[in-house]
């Protein structure tokens, strides 16, 4: 079993404790890419630790509260139908959370600066049987994430963890991984 979590919830402002954890592998002036970002509570997080944020959502009403600031660009874009609309852009840190569209994983490995930081945390198998979502293309398989890292050019897992999580008396089974391009000194300097 892994530690809880604050919440599981998109309505909260507060970051994921796991994306919280280890934003210090995110250095001020990344351009950061929170990529199903709904309220924006990953990227006003970064914003405000000194990232250019990129925020995208398909959804504009979710965009349309993240309160303006300089330090973050919205752009409402469909991420599960044609082509993957950020190609040719590069970031130095993906944020992903909640979220799952397996043929991106291809596109998020492309669009990460070779030196990166990748922090994903959604759902995994097993989650059915606490609710929502329940569905297998919305869950994560065994070990998932780490195949993801380890497609060319290979990501260092700088952490890992997957099974059930208790917060609120919620449960909810997830994967979470965090993980550095190889081109990134290591071991990583906290910031």
């Amino acid at each position: 079993m892994i530690a809880p979590r604050e919440s599981h919830r998109h309505d909260t402002l507060m970051p994921s404790p796991w994306v919280a954890r280890f934003a210090h592998l995110i250095v001020p002036g990344t351009r950061v890419l929170d990529l199903a970002c709904g309220h924006g509570r990953h990227a006003l997080f970064f914003a405000a630790r000194g990232a250019a944020v990129l925020a995208v959502d398909r959804d504009p009403g979710a965009l349309a509260t993240i309160p303006a600031t300089p330090h973050i660009e919205t752009r409402t874009l469909d991420l599960e139908h044609g082509a993957w609309p950020l190609t040719g852009e590069r970031f130095g840190a993906i944020v992903v959370v909640n979220y799952l569209h397996r043929p991106l994983f291809a596109h998020l490995r492309m669009s990460l600066a070779d030196d990166g930081v990748l922090l994903y945390e959604t759902f995994a198998i097993g989650n059915e049987a606490f609710g929502q979502p329940c569905n297998p293309n919305f869950l994560l398989r065994r070990d998932e994430l780490l195949a993801v890292a380890a497609l060319p050019p290979a990501l260092t897992v700088v952490a890992f963890e997957q099974g059930l999580v208790t917060d609120a008396g919620r449960s909810a089974v997830v994967q979470r991984l965090a993980a550095v391009g190889a081109a990134r000194a290591w071991p990583a300097r906290l910031v």
